[in-house]
């Protein structure tokens, strides 16, 4: 990797203490990171809500070149619903955990994500941040698995790590969260909640989408739903992607990993256009968020603040281009356990010599 490779990420270059305890880096917040602000909470809400019903008002009334900037909008604004719901599975939205599961399964439905199932694997890739072979995100493979994997899958994986990566979420979605019985939830109790949960997201698409289907037609169920919540999944995709790619940023595997070295070091924050920040409610202040879900999303810039005068030199930060894109997606393919990743045209040509 370059030096020009590098350069549209900053950060993470020093090394840290190994005696630095993820306790120690939290001490150093403002206690007021940690305060949920009941105001500000339902502020979010309100602002979701009212810019998701101007989307649909756009998209109702745009004449057809426009459709494609109301899309944008909506989808973006239905990744702020996104965000909200990821508070309450957090339980940093209310101190009232049936408030958090009421909102939660409320803002998620849209999306048809059941709510308890995404609550629980994604807390799993908190616990396991960037941990080889256990953190459920969109882990890099390694070669060895690649190779075994057939030319169909080699195709698949290329292309969501890729030029497809916008994509990359919906796959997550279908494969992983409408099944109680997933390794990574044990619990009867939680294989229970998740049961509940799809069947939630199942008896709403049973209502809403024949309903659509109804007054709008099949270009009304495209127009009004389908467009939107590809451009969710875009940002979703892209979100994660940048939260926890950079060409430094390390997987280790389960008996070399480290809490701090991959929560704060591992992680990524990225700047967007503001109206993009607004409508998402901050939610790629990534950093803090992987320091503690317990800061809630409205304090995640307080948060990172106090980051970067205590630990900035340690902190992986980017800003958004497509440029960075083109960084992450044409070399941040496959585990390397010295250089973090390695390309496929890299790994192709080291194994044909």
């Amino acid at each position: 990797m370059t030096a020009t490779q590098n350069k549209s990420f900053q950060g993470s270059s020093p090394s840290l203490s190994p005696d630095i305890r993820l306790k120690d880096i939290i001490k150093t917040l403002p206690p007021s990171c940690f305060e949920k602000n009941q105001y500000k909470a339902w502020r979010a809400v309100l602002i979701s809500i009212t810019s998701v019903i101007l989307g649909y008002w756009m998209i109702g009334n745009a004449p057809w070149f426009l459709l494609p900037f109301a899309w944008f909008f909506t989808g973006t604004a239905l990744t702020g619903w996104f965000v909200i719901g990821h508070d309450c599975g957090h339980r940093s939205f209310s101190n009232r955990r049936w408030v958090n599961d009421l909102v939660g399964h409320f803002f998620f439905l849209p999306l048809i994500y059941p709510f308890h199932s995404w609550r629980l694997l994604h807390n799993h890739h908190h616990r396991h941040t960037n941990k080889l072979g256990i953190d459920n995100a969109w882990q890099p493979w390694q070669t060895q698995e690649y190779d075994q994997s057939g030319r169909f899958l080699q195709a698949v994986y290329q292309g969501l790590r890729g030029r497809l990566w916008w994509t990359a979420s919906i796959l997550h979605w279908a494969a992983l969260h409408f099944n109680p019985n997933n390794r990574n939830i044990s619990k009867v109790g939680d294989r229970n909640k998740v049961q509940l949960s799809v069947a939630v997201v199942v008896v709403f698409s049973l209502i809403f989408f024949p309903t659509l289907l109804f007054y709008t037609g099949v270009w009304g169920v495209v127009k009004f739903w389908l467009m939107p919540w590809l451009v969710y999944h875009f940002w979703m995709s892209t979100f994660t992607l940048v939260h926890h790619s950079a060409p430094t940023i390390q997987f280790s595997p389960t008996e070399n990993w480290n809490e701090v070295q991959s929560q704060l070091l591992g992680t990524v924050h990225c700047s967007y256009p503001g109206w993009v920040e607004f409508l998402c409610h901050d939610i790629n202040v990534h950093i803090p968020h992987h320091i503690s879900v317990a800061i809630p999303s409205y304090n995640l810039s307080e948060a990172h603040r106090s980051l970067m005068d205590n630990w900035g030199a340690y902190l992986n930060t980017s800003k958004f281009s497509w440029r960075m894109m083109q960084q992450i997606i044409d070399y941040c393919h496959l585990y390397h356990p010295t250089q973090a990743y390695q390309s496929f045209n890299h790994y192709r040509f080291v194994s044909n010599k």
